[in-house]
Parts: C-alpha cells; sequence; structure tokens
C-alpha cells in the first residue's frame, strides 16, 4: 500500500521570551497500514498515539526545537519506543523544553528517512530557528514546512534565536526550487503550494516579516 498523509490538529501553549500564547498545531503522520513517521509530536501524545492506530512507529521528526512542537515528543517516544530526530542547531530551544532529555538522533541537510515505500529528504531552511528544517517528499508531492512557510507568509522571526535575512534565504533557495504543484503542509493553519507562495516573496520582503 502506498504511504498516505494524516493529519491531526493538536491544541496547547507556545512559550518563548517570556510570553505564552494558545496555539493550534498540526501534526503530520506519513506512512501506510503498518508503519508510518510522526512530523511534529504537539501537545497531545495520547492523541497522536491512537491517531497511528496501533502502527509501528519509526522515528519522531521535529521541525524545529519550540515547546508547541516538541513538548509531547518524549511521552510519544516512550510509548511507542521510536527514536526522537532534530537538528543539532536547535538543542539549545530543545533544551529550554527539556533538560533532561535529549533527542536519540540528529538530522542533517540532504538525510533521507524512508518510510512506506516513501522518501523525506531533509531540507535545512534556518531563520525561524537555527535548527529548522522542512521534509520534502517527491513521490507524495508535498512539503512539510514546519513554521518555516506557511500560507501567506514565512515563519515569524521577532523573536530570540530567529533571523529574517535567514528565513527568506531559506524560501528562496530550499522551497521555492521545488515544483510549483507542491503541496505546503505547515506547522500551523491551512495548508497551500509553493506556486500560490513564491509571486509574493517580493511582498514579504518588502514588509519584512
Amino acid at each position: 500500500m502506498a504511504a498516505r498523509i494524516d493529519h491531526l490538529v493538536t491544541s496547547g501553549t507556545f512559550a518563548l521570551d517570556g510570553g505564552e500564547w494558545d496555539v493550534d498545531n498540526n501534526v503530520w503522520i506519513i506512512g501506510d497500514d503498518t508503519e508510518a513517521v510522526v512530523v511534529d509530536a504537539a501537545h497531545d501524545a495520547a492523541a497522536i498515539e491512537a491517531a497511528l492506530g496501533g502502527r509501528t512507529l519509526r522515528a519522531i521528526i521535529c521541525t524545529h526545537a519550540h515547546n508547541d512542537h516538541i513538548d509531547a515528543a518524549p511521552a510519544l517516544a516512550d510509548a511507542t519506543g521510536a527514536p526522537i530526530l532534530l537538528h543539532p542547531d536547535d538543542l539549545p530551544l530543545w533544551k529550554q523544553t527539556h533538560p533532561d532529555r535529549d533527542p536519540d538522533g540528529e538530522l542533517a541537510d540532504g538525510q533521507e528517512i524512508a518510510v512506506a515505500g516513501t522518501r523525506l529528504t531533509v531540507l535545512h531552511t534556518p531563520g525561524h530557528a537555527p535548527g529548522a528544517v522542512c521534509l520534502h517528499a517527491p513521490e507524495l508531492s508535498t512539503v512539510f514546512t514546519g513554521d518555516t512557510l506557511f500560507q501567506g507568509g514565512p515563519g515569524a522571526t521577532g523573536r530570540s534565536f530567529s533571523h529574517f535575512p535567514t528565513i527568506i534565504d531559506s524560501i528562496r533557495d530550499r522551497l521555492l526550487a521545488l515544483p510549483a504543484e507542491t503541496a505546503v503542509r505547515t506547522g500551523h493553519g491551512d495548508s497551500t503550494t509553493i506556486g500560490a507562495e513564491a509571486p509574493q516573496l517580493d511582498d514579504w520582503i518588502a514588509r519584512g516579516h
């Protein structure tokens, strides 16, 4: 059976730089009827485990280490035995949420993660966070962008560990180079496509957000 994409929305709190905000997060599950990977274990490990439906979880992939994307990762890992994978540049952010638990493995640019006959290629896309990554699944004509690219613009860069020119470079060089029909499945909110977002790049730069 070909790989499919399952989608779960979980709710919780994003906390950084002394502030807290209520957020809804997209959790993406890529796999078939027997195995899967989870992209961003946000807020509710039990709900994510239930959505897996007994499938073997091969990995918990973190697009970055803001707390709202990783807060449920250790509990999900403990429940399933799956390793937590994170780009090492985001380890300082990870430690703010999980000071006593390290990720189990590192993500690197160009790394391929295979599940259910599908390849996920890691694209290092810093800017929203130093170790932010996106995951390109060409067989599914999809890229999972975390908080790097949303419908209508780049991820936020107004807080610690973020940098607007860097996220623009990441989007221009790594994401907008993908085929226009590629679906963009984001960390929050609605999905979009590369073709829908690419024409807006100059406007984003002009607005500087």
